[in-house]
């Protein structure tokens, strides 16, 4: 039966303009599934994007859905490990524009869409897997191993858990993996190499699925559900494992397991490790202890934002939420754990089967399953509609009445009946879940909390922090101050499950609430960030030991400068003596200092342009400090850097001294080894070798996903022939290829480049060598590659939003882009955007207050781009800003209402667009 006749609901497009477009795209297509696009495209601004993307190969791929996917599974299966990770990103868009159609017409039932999303998670993790261990096996780094086991994984498996384990993964989710290895499969005197690799094919595997490239991203992959995260390998013995379940396992991670499914590498490895956790997970016996875990689990739910209170749509969260998918979620897996060991039929992974077999054991009545089954399907597509529009991984219901209309629409109803529906389902799940638990504790007398779930702050006297008499006598004295100002956030909710993670993670309390009590404003420091910034908030939850900064005393000390943090680094680093434990603990020092700004510049003690150069310093210190150990724990093998060793030029925004908050690092690696032909270590290499290994062994320092996460993201793409060439360059390649062969718009990103690592001497040379290209390009030659630039870009790309700063005419970028070519033209050595405009006016590109007013117009957008990613990874939606948020983003702005910043950033996009315009040549003249 074809896609057309199976059809039974339509979404109505919201915006019926772009509806029609996405229709127009595909004219030769029936009606029904005209229809279909036309309600997709209408409404998801992702899925239109998509649509445009695949035209081509989404008609064909309608005639028969199915038989499609398992076209494009076998494509990939057999797709080269060296264009995996482009073709795993194609497939990603395919999968998902093909289920969300079918989700939207009904043509696939849940299990079916989310069945197929889990399908093809299975198989790009195995995929993933495959390539990068196999290329440890091609690189003899797994003794005892050939090419041929690369298939299962030379032993490693990936345990897919939680929504991917029970096949029920939503259509913007993440994936949870724990990887194992089956460490009898190697002889002992091979352990330690093999164990190495699979560790370093796990973490590429997961790079592979997780980092974002402009084809897009995989899967957001997740390790963390291993043993002991924060102190174990990202792939660990199942031995070590199944050691830890047996002496250490939690009952949270007992609830885990029920998910828990072999999905990629070594699948009989895998079984075999699940059947050894079977007396772990499924317990005989009914202890009181377990139902008390039970119970426990239960409260802890209760911390999740948006369970306080009563129910209520705008922002509602359709996971965590009151009456949302974890309630039911929860309620089945507590009920299987509790009876699962004496009655095996209940060891199933789904929640649908969940709650049937519970029915079917007279574990549960029947029509209480029914419901919930019903209520719990209903709100997975509402989750996935969520998802659609944007592609985010939210399950947040809108707050605007804007918002609801969309959703609405993708159901292919009104905003009333959704509304309607919604609140009806939300509260029966429950009401009919809350009888199986015990009741709320009371709240706490004389404490303001009525508005708050009591469920979090009857946990607070469990808390280390609140172990000791003196610190409970205290910190009861600054409850209710805490609590008044939780309540007035814009978000009191997520605030005060921000201030509850913090609390959670302090190991004493006394000192800090001594410290509150004398200074009230740290109160407010907290509920600044906890109702203002969603990012930095989410950001504390989870990293409640950067507070260590705060209390050390100089959290509000002057900024100390690139120089003395890439000493005190040095000092942190050379503490550890394990290298992994080095990138550690960069990371956990770099979290401080990256928290410090954020929050300095939340509360206006820095302005957006500080901010920038607060981050750029920042980064370039952990670049300074790492590299040397970098170069040291490569020298162990392959002996000292040949030559004069190497530079590491910062590029962008790096090099003019500007980053966000979310910004990346682009960098190029220049080595000098004129004349000598090898390393002198145990494995000497070649030269070149030795530094394109050495500067991928400076990538993965940066960017691997360790316990304490990773540093930052790095782009080499502006290295001489960007990722086709190696990503070292010889000095002396670099110069011939700057003097002789250099686009006009690889001397335009030189215009930004700056040393921030490496030797001193050869940075000098490269510096010299920037200083005496600059001013040598024609003027005409320089303004009309930067004419076609600028409308490459305008073509490739369109803004995000009225808040968006850096994409399009008059923003960011685009001003960038003329003064890049002033200084080029002018011939000075500046780095910045302003001082690039001011070369711009010297050279008579732009008029004195032509680049006066960019200057303007860059400082607005820049301080708008600073406060954004502070606040949020994308572009701000001014119908969405709201409360502290708003009120941080207009301070930086210095506008009064959206309103009037909107008014604001028009007039200057607008001058500044024309100003620039008229200073390039016409496309005319430059076709």
């Amino acid at each position: 039966m074809n896609f057309a006749s199976r059809i039974t609901r339509l979404p109505h497009p919201f915006e019926p303009d772009r509806g029609a477009e996405t229709r127009a795209l595909f004219p030769g297509v029936e009606q029904g599934v005209g229809d279909l696009l036309a309600g997709t495209g209408g409404c998801s601004p992702y899925l239109k994007g998509l649509c445009e993307k695949e035209q081509a190969w989404l008609a064909p791929a309608l005639d028969d859905a199915e038989a499609e996917i398992e076209a494009l599974f076998d494509t990939l299966r057999a797709t080269a490990p060296d264009q995996l990770a482009s073709a795993l990103r194609r497939g990603k868009r395919r999968v998902a524009l093909l289920a969300g159609l079918a989700d939207l017409g009904g043509v696939w039932s849940l299990e079916e869409v989310t069945g197929t999303l889990t399908r093809f998670a299975d198989l790009a993790t195995h995929l993933a897997i495959r390539a990068c261990v196999g290329h440890e096996l091609r690189r003899g780094k797994i003794p005892g191993k050939t090419e041929e086991d690369a298939e299962t994984g030379a032993g490693m498996v990936a345990l897919a858990m939680g929504k991917m384990g029970a096949h029920e993964l939503n259509y913007s989710s993440d994936i949870d993996l724990i990887c194992l290895f089956d460490e009898s499969q190697f002889e002992r005197d091979d352990y330690h190499e093999a164990r190495a690799a699979l560790i370093r094919a796990t973490r590429k595997m997961a790079a592979m699925l997780n980092d974002q490239t402009g084809e897009g991203y995989v899967f957001r992959t997740d390790l963390r559900l291993r043993p002991d995260a924060s102190v174990t390998p990202v792939c660990m013995t199942m031995e070590a494992a199944e050691r830890y379940y047996e002496s250490l396992g939690r009952t949270w991670e007992r609830a885990a397991y029920i998910k828990a499914r072999a999905c990629a590498g070594d699948i009989a490895a895998g079984e075999r490790f699940l059947h050894t956790l079977r007396p772990f997970v499924w317990r005989r016996h009914l202890d009181f202890a377990a139902i008390q875990d039970a119970h426990d689990m239960r409260l802890r739910i209760r911390e999740h934002k948006g369970l306080g209170g009563p129910i209520t749509l705008p922002g509602h969260n359709m996971k965590l939420g009151r009456g949302g998918i974890r309630e039911i979620e929860f309620f089945t897996q507590t009920q299987q754990i509790i009876a699962g060991g004496r009655d095996p039929d209940l060891r199933v992974r789904g929640t649908v089967e969940g709650l049937a077999v519970l029915a079917d054991k007279a574990w549960i009545p029947d029509d209480l399953a029914q419901l919930l089954t019903d209520h719990y399907r209903c709100h997975r597509e509402v989750e996935h509609r969520l998802q659609m529009v944007a592609d985010a991984q939210t399950q947040t219901l809108p707050t605007s009445q804007e918002g609801f209309d969309r959703i609405a629409a993708m159901m292919g109803t009104e905003r009333a009946a959704l509304e309607a529906d919604l609140m009806a389902r939300l509260t029966e799940v429950h009401e009919s879940t809350e009888g199986f638990f015990a009741p709320d504790p009371e709240t706490e007398p004389g404490a303001p909390e009525t508005e708050f779930d009591s469920g979090v702050t009857s946990r607070w006297r469990s808390y280390a922090a609140l172990r000791s008499p003196r610190a409970v006598e205290i910190f009861t004295r600054i409850r209710p101050e805490i609590l008044r100002r939780l309540a007035e956030t814009a978000r009191p909710d997520d605030a005060l499950n921000a201030f509850d993670g913090f609390l959670s993670g302090l190991p004493a309390g006394v000192q800090l609430f001594s410290l509150f009590e004398a200074n009230p404003q740290l109160i407010d420091l907290l509920v600044d960030i906890a109702g203002t910034s969603p990012a930095l908030a989410k950001y504390l939850s989870r990293n409640s030991s950067v507070f260590d900064a705060v209390i050390g005393g100089d959290f509000f000390a002057d900024w100390p400068g690139t120089e003395a943090l890439t000493e005190e680094l040095a000092e942190v680093l050379a503490r550890e003596g394990d290298y992994e434990r080095k990138l550690d603990a960069a990371r956990r020092w770099a979290k401080e200092w990256h928290f410090r700004i954020g929050v300095h510049h939340l509360r206006g003690l820095i302005d957006a342009r500080r901010a920038g150069a607060q981050y750029a310093d920042l980064a370039s210190a952990n670049l300074a400090a790492l590299w040397p150990e970098v170069v040291a724990q490569f020298s162990l093998k392959h002996g000292d850097p040949p030559g004069r060793g190497a530079v590491v030029l910062g590029m962008g925004s790096l090099g003019a001294g500007r980053l966000t908050s979310a910004s990346d690092l682009d960098l190029i690696v220049i080595y000098d080894a004129e004349g000598v032909e090898q390393s002198q270590g145990r494995r000497p290499l070649a030269a070149r070798t030795y530094y394109a290994r050495l500067t991928q062994a400076l990538v993965t320092a940066m960017t691997a996903p360790m316990a304490e996460g990773r540093l930052y993201e790095v782009d080499m793409r502006l290295r001489p022939s960007g990722t086709q060439g190696p990503v070292a360059t010889s000095w002396q390649s670099f110069e011939n290829y700057q003097r002789n062969e250099a686009w006009v718009w690889e001397h335009l990103a030189l215009t930004r480049a700056r040393a921030v690592a490496g030797t001193a001497a050869l940075g000098a040379d490269v510096e010299a060598l920037r200083r005496d290209l600059l001013g040598q390009r024609p003027r005409a030659e320089v303004l009309r590659e930067v004419a076609k630039m600028r409308a490459r870009i305008a073509a490739a790309k369109s803004p995000d939003g009225p808040l968006d700063a850096k994409i399009g005419p008059g923003r960011m970028q685009d001003i960038e882009l003329l003064a890049q070519a002033g200084a080029l033209i002018d011939g000075c050595a500046v780095r910045s955007t302003s001082e690039g405009l001011a070369a711009a006016a010297r050279a008579g590109v732009i008029s004195a207050a032509s680049a006066g007013y960019l200057t303007e117009a860059y400082a607005l957008q820049g301080a708008l781009q600073m406060a954004s990613r502070l606040l949020s990874e994308r572009a701000l939606d001014p119908e969405t800003l709201v409360g502290g948020g708003a009120g941080f983003v207009l301070r930086e702005c210095g506008a009064e209402t959206l309103s009037d910043l909107g008014g604001m950033l028009a007039d200057f996009r607008d001058q500044a667009d024309q100003a620039i315009s008229a200073a390039l040549p016409g496309l005319e003249e430059v076709s």
